[in-house]
């Protein structure tokens, strides 16, 4: 019987990492599979891109090992200051994740990619709100769109937790993190404050990721 060897979580985490080769998008056929992969997402985006922001860290962090959790943050980021629907991050996650192979590659997944989330979704909606006026008296229409709402919700809170657990990694920003969740929760200030806070307190240093 071989010897019982313990190993620690941290060397566990080290090894997984040093052993996560980055996907190549030159490849044609992993372009292919990764399109394929945000097509059948698209149809599960309930409540917009963000309810998939889980499966999208699964993806280009854990599963073709694009980008750092750092990196991802970073992307959600900009993701979200910049103006457009939050699926704008797919195009991000694309682009970031073809740069090694240069400019040509880098759009073409990055345009790949938010094609491909948008498409289908885009359709569905479409062919929903053709037909959805013709069961406005319903009570399956008014239950359906009841039970949605807090399954969306749910998913939202996830998701949270998710961006949480990926962009705070010390004390101070935990505790910054909770407090802005708690006022959003309570009261009706604007998040552009909050966000003008956290952007100062950055800068000088105060917290960090």
């Amino acid at each position: 019987m071989p010897p019982l060897i313990w190993v620690s979580p941290s060397t566990h985490l080290l090894t997984t990492a040093q052993a996560c080769t980055p996907a190549s998008l030159s490849d044609l056929g992993t372009l292919l599979r990764v399109i394929g992969e945000f097509l059948s997402l698209s149809l599960f985006s309930l409540g917009g891109g963000n309810t998939l922001l889980a499966e999208y860290h699964h993806l280009s962090v854990e599963q073709f090992c694009w980008l750092t959790n750092a990196q991802f943050a970073d992307l959600y980021a900009l993701a979200e200051a910049a103006p457009g629907p939050s699926s704008m991050i797919v195009g991000l996650l694309g682009l970031g994740a073809a740069q090694r192979e240069g400019p040509f590659w880098a759009l073409l997944s990055a345009y790949g990619a938010e094609c491909a989330i948008l498409l289908p979704s885009t359709l569905l909606m479409v062919l929903a709100c053709l037909g959805w006026q013709r069961f406005r008296t319903s009570p399956w229409r008014v239950s359906f769109e009841r039970g949605l709402g807090p399954i969306t919700l749910g998913i939202l809170f996830a998701v949270g937790l998710k961006i949480l657990h990926t962009a705070d990694n010390n004390p101070p920003g935990v505790v910054v993190s909770v407090v802005v969740c708690v006022l959003m929760l309570r009261t009706r200030i604007s998040p552009l404050w909050f966000m003008a806070v956290a952007g100062v307190l950055g800068g000088f240093g105060l917290i960090n990721r």
